[in-house]
């Protein structure tokens, strides 16, 4: 098995007022050769948006785009006509494909609006462009993992253009599951929303990340009431 840990305090961090970002990855000004991706895994970024603030339209391609809402609610636009509102049990998936120009603001004036921003290389260039969103709630699994994003359009929760599976695990204090790696090429970037956990005997706070590699199983266990991402991805 081969690790990687990055505590919450390590991660590149910009703040334009109106945006509050920490970069797990290397985005914008934040560079460090060090921490460009996970495997295919090239953005995990934790923002808040102010009230009445947010993206304005701005343009990708060949990126598989994952946004979850952590509370408030963000109000999305884009060129493919599509108009949206997701919010706190949402998963938002936009394949750019050939291109797309998006926007992403906080759909309230007052309150501001936090969510996970994931940017995952995709398996095959030049699609067309696409847009799904799915509510955690309709298969909540308390105390096992929930699959939200996977490759295949029939499976659970969304689907992107990449052999990519996350699933979001609420575990109570003392919970303890195997993790099931699908291909032995892939490895799995697990992010601590809220809580504790340790993996591999390496304990886990709040907002801190960890890649493991070369190993078909691992297990979790929460220390405490948590709330986990696994990111699985191709490591090449």
């Amino acid at each position: 098995m081969k690790t990687t840990y990055h505590k919450a305090d390590s991660r590149g961090h910009a703040n334009h007022g109106w945006l509050e970002s920490y970069h797990t990855f290397s985005f914008a000004n934040y560079r460090n050769i060090k921490r460009m991706n996970f495997g295919v895994l090239r953005v995990l970024n934790d923002d808040s948006v102010s009230g009445g603030m947010g993206f304005g339209k701005h343009p990708h391609n060949d990126m598989e785009i994952i946004s979850i809402p952590l509370s408030g609610t963000l109000k999305h636009n884009d060129s493919m006509g599509t108009e949206s509102i997701i919010k706190k049990g949402d998963v938002q998936v936009m394949s750019a494909g050939t291109g797309v120009t998006h926007s992403e603001k906080n759909a309230s004036q007052n309150d501001s609006v936090a969510f996970l921003q994931i940017w995952i290389m995709p398996r095959q260039m030049g699609l067309e462009p696409r847009y799904g969103q799915i509510n955690m709630n309709d298969g909540a699994k308390p105390n096992d993992f929930q699959q939200i994003v996977s490759p295949n359009k029939e499976d659970a929760g969304t689907w992107i253009n990449q052999d990519a599976w996350l699933n979001i695990a609420n575990f109570d204090k003392d919970t303890t599951k195997e993790y099931k790696v699908h291909k032995n090429t892939n490895g799995v970037y697990v992010f601590v929303i809220e809580g504790k956990a340790v993996i591999n005997n390496q304990i886990l706070d709040k907002r801190d990340g960890f890649g493991i590699s070369e190993t078909m199983s691992f297990n979790v266990k929460a220390l405490e009431k948590s709330q986990i991402l696994l990111i699985e991805v191709p490591m090449s």
